[in-house]
């Protein structure tokens, strides 16, 4: 039961981590880092869930560490948009487009998004010098979780 906690706890730290840098750094997500977030509820969610049934504790957590895994795909997706891979098929990772030539102010102003949204190939490093993105430390950070999760589930280790 201790491993299913322990899951429930990290995979809840890494969605309010990202919310705590906005609040304390003024950092801004994009679309793509708020797209990160939600497999990290779904694990904890699923991890607890383990811890109170018994009986399904090893598939609920083995779907937690999907869930954790989840995470890391989309955070390599994200990465590879901050690289210049290939483009994020999201429209709110669009940067803001002027209406185009010849279209009256009116058209422009409505063309503005109705708050200032942040880019997903724009990469936010927390960290001066570390050249590791947010993005690249949540896919980091996925791939450990979810791997130690699932040598934990793999050893049988009593959760």
């Amino acid at each position: 039961m201790a491993a299913t906690l322990l899951l429930a706890l990290l995979a809840a730290a890494a969605p309010l981590f990202a919310r705590a840098s906005e609040d304390l750094w003024g950092l801004a997500p994009c679309e793509l880092c708020l797209w990160q977030r939600w497999p990290y509820w779904v694990a904890a969610g699923l991890a607890l869930l383990a811890a109170w049934l018994p009986r399904a504790r090893r598939p609920l957590f083995g779907l937690a560490a999907l869930a954790v895994l989840a995470s890391g795909v989309v955070a390599g997706f994200h990465v590879g948009v901050e690289q210049g891979w290939w483009p994020s098929p999201l429209a709110g990772c669009q940067a803001p487009r002027a209406a185009g030539a010849g279209a009256s102010l009116d058209d422009l102003m409505r063309s503005l998004a109705p708050a200032p949204n942040k880019p997903c190939d724009a990469a936010t490093y927390l960290i001066p010098g570390l050249p590791l993105s947010m993005a690249a430390m949540n896919l980091l950070y996925a791939l450990g979780l979810g791997g130690i999760a699932l040598i934990w589930m793999r050893r049988g280790a009593r959760r």
